[in-house]
């Protein structure tokens, strides 16, 4: 298990901020006092437990839910939805590709021409670009809607649960792509494997009681009752 800290100057890479978000369903209180930074040039890992708010904290970011009250910004100017303009990218649960579009026709405009061709020359894209997102296994079309996403235009990519319902295997694949991508882009990502965003992650932020907590270490998890004991890995 690893756990990064990097450190940054002050100039240089964009830097997306997320405060004083407040977001309530039917009078309860889910999200009431959040902070969250994220810069080009590392992978922030978010975590809590189910029902804690990560995936509408992530929706909110990109603009797709609307909470009472927000603040978002890049670069400390306000941004009104993340997917503005491209420079947010979300992967969430469900699928989000169209169904019937080939899947070529798909890929270039959503990825970055950077990584183009660590993109095409992957093999599921191999196999399947020429097909329509309908023709392919469940397990196969969140494969490659992971892949896109991560290899996306955007300045910041949003990843919900990318390592669950894949194999080990496939894993290991996306923290390699997640680690190399985040050398030009901010990266935020939450899964219920909190082992793999702890390997994957420069640093790591936990939702509690609707709250952010920075975590300084792995221990701090424990310290705040997100898990009982760290996994060994």
């Amino acid at each position: 298990m690893h756990f990064h800290l990097k450190t940054y100057t002050a100039l240089g890479p964009h830097i997306l901020k997320t405060d004083s978000i407040h977001l309530e369903f039917d009078g309860r209180k889910i999200l009431q006092d959040i902070y969250i930074d994220c810069r080009q040039g590392e992978v922030v890992g978010l975590l809590g437990r189910n029902g804690c708010g990560k995936s509408s904290l992530l929706r909110i970011i990109f603009g797709s839910l609307k909470p009472s009250y927000k603040y978002i910004s890049i670069n400390d100017m306000p941004i009104a939805k993340g997917y503005h303009n491209g420079r947010v990218a979300y992967l969430p649960q469900h699928g989000y590709l169209p169904l019937n579009v080939k899947l070529k026709n798909l890929a270039e405009p959503i990825i970055d021409p950077q990584f183009w061709n660590d993109f095409s020359n992957h093999p599921i894209y191999q196999k399947y670009q020429d097909q329509k997102a309908a023709q392919l296994s469940g397990g196969e079309l969140r494969q490659l809607e992971t892949l896109m996403c991560i290899y996306s235009r955007a300045d910041f990519i949003l990843l919900d649960e990318p390592f669950t319902h894949v194999s080990p295997v496939q894993t290991e694949l996306f923290k390699q792509i997640i680690r190399r991508c985040a050398k030009v882009k901010g990266i935020i990502v939450t899964d219920h494997q909190y082992y793999n965003i702890l390997d994957v992650a420069d640093k790591i932020v936990l939702i509690t009681n609707g709250a952010t907590k920075p975590i300084a270490s792995p221990d701090d998890l424990i310290a705040h009752g997100y898990v009982s004991h760290l996994r060994e890995v």
